[in-house]
C-alpha cells in the first residue's frame, strides 16, 4: 500500500466543515445545561451560548471556504500545466 499525500487544503475544508456543523450544536447544548437564567439577567445565557457557537461555526464556515478554494486552485493549477 502505497500512501499518498493530501492535496493542500483537504484538512482546512474537513475540519472547517465540521467544526462549522458541530458548533452550533454544542453551542446549543451548553446552552441547555446553563438553562434560561433568572429574571433580571442582562443577557439569557442560553442565548449567549448559542451565538457563541454560530460565531464559531461561522469562523469555520469559513475555514472550510478557504480550504475549498485552496484546493480548488491545486486542481486547476494542475489541469493547466497539463494541457
Amino acid at each position: 500500500m502505497v500512501l499518498e499525500p493530501t492535496p493542500p487544503g483537504m484538512w482546512g475544508m474537513m475540519l472547517g466543515t465540521a467544526v462549522a456543523v458541530l458548533a452550533p450544536l454544542f453551542g446549543f447544548l451548553v446552552g441547555g445545561m446553563f438553562g434560561p437564567g433568572t429574571t433580571g439577567d442582562t443577557v439569557d445565557p442560553m442565548f449567549l451560548s448559542l451565538f457563541t457557537g454560530i460565531v464559531i461555526g461561522g469562523v469555520g464556515l469559513l475555514v472550510a471556504i478557504a480550504g475549498g478554494a485552496r484546493l480548488w486552485r491545486h486542481f486547476h493549477h494542475r489541469d493547466a500545466t497539463d494541457t
